[in-house]
């Protein structure tokens, strides 16, 4: 029904409006008597073998909402409903930001992908906090963070460590998101002094709190294996609980859409079919390289229960879905969880 009926007529209007138009309608029909039991029925699936423990933290199952959908955590409760594991809300942000300008999201329905420059709009550390307040224990919950667009580069590190601080007793675990292509002066976030730098810093913080929470870092797809081998070195010389593999893709290649398409919608990053097989290769790289060091969450290129196998196959312990749950609806949850299931 969602492929067949929903979703063309959602995808003749504007992406982002969309995006805000469906955030809104199952907000509405949650607050409907039994229409929550009912999604609920629908698509969750709950088993012993389907539990993963990972970094301190069981989770119901395996399969998690990536971060971007929900950046405000304002539809972490409902979006429980669908049979996710878990919910990465952000990238949060110190300061309300309204991003880049519109237009910003893009579609490419032939390539089953997303194009988007939003460039971390959201409301801010304290509007998620308020949010994160509502929390009603469902599911296990992700802070993604990150630095304003407006932030100097002396001052990265305080942009990190004011999100954690502030959302520590609100999130499960937390994401340093240092791989969208969509924020200015990035340079330095890929440096790996610089990470080591940070990734101390907030371990510090975390050690203050009488309970420490997981930190994991996002990684963009397009590294090569030396830098592939940096993160590995990272991980080691750091002991960060994990990495995220990976975030969206700056690369154009072998997308069915025109050279004048692209050019139409310009920059942005990339997400969706198009990148699946990239993501996985860097899964497999840091996975095998590292003898299975460390935890590492599959995202890219995620459209079926197939695509999920092969990212867990290449050495991901929990995978995540984004531009996928767009394109194929929640039943998608559903049918990945059976699919694990089926093979446990």
């Amino acid at each position: 029904m969602y492929k067949s009926i929903i979703r063309p007529i959602l995808f003749s209007f504007d992406p982002e409006k969309v995006h805000h138009f469906t955030f809104s309608l199952i907000k509405i029909s949650s607050k409907v008597p039994l229409v929550s039991n009912l999604f609920r029925s629908m698509y969750n699936i709950e088993h012993p073998s389907l539990e993963r423990e990972l970094f301190g933290l069981k989770f119901k199952n395996p399969v998690g909402l990536a971060a971007g959908f929900d950046k405000n955590a304002v539809l972490y409760n409902e979006l429980s409903n669908f049979g996710f594991g878990f919910i990465e809300i952000g990238t949060v942000t110190p300061k309300a930001q309204a991003g880049n300008p519109k237009k910003r999201l893009f579609r490419l329905k032939d390539d089953k992908g997303i194009i988007n420059r939003m460039g971390f709009n959201n409301e801010g550390l304290e509007a998620a906090i308020t949010q994160l307040k509502k929390n009603k224990g469902r599911v296990i919950i992700g802070g993604n963070i990150g630095k304003n667009t407006k932030t100097k580069p002396e001052d990265y590190t305080e942009d990190y460590t004011t999100c954690f601080n502030a959302l520590h007793p609100h999130v499960d675990y937390f994401v340093l998101n240092v791989s969208c292509p969509n924020v200015g002066s990035h340079a330095k976030l890929t440096d790996k002094d610089y990470l080591i730098e940070l990734i101390t810093e907030v371990q510090n913080l975390n050690n203050g709190f009488q309970t420490q929470k997981p930190i994991l870092l996002k990684i963009a797809p397009d590294l090569n294996n030396g830098q592939l081998d940096e993160i590995i070195e990272l991980v080691a010389e750091t002991k960060i609980d994990g990495v995220i593999a990976s975030n969206t893709s700056v690369s154009r290649e072998g997308l069915k859409a025109t050279d004048e398409q692209l050019k139409a919608i310009g920059n942005g990053g990339l997400s969706g079919q198009p990148i699946k097989e990239k993501s996985t290769k860097v899964i497999q790289y840091l996975s095998e390289k590292s003898n299975k060091a460390f935890p590492i969450i599959g995202v890219g290129g995620i459209h079926s229960a197939k695509d999920a196998l092969e990212k867990i196959d290449a050495g991901a312990d929990l995978v995540q879905v984004y531009t996928g749950f767009v394109y194929e609806g929640p039943k998608l949850i559903k049918d990945i969880n059976k699919a694990i299931l089926a093979k446990s």
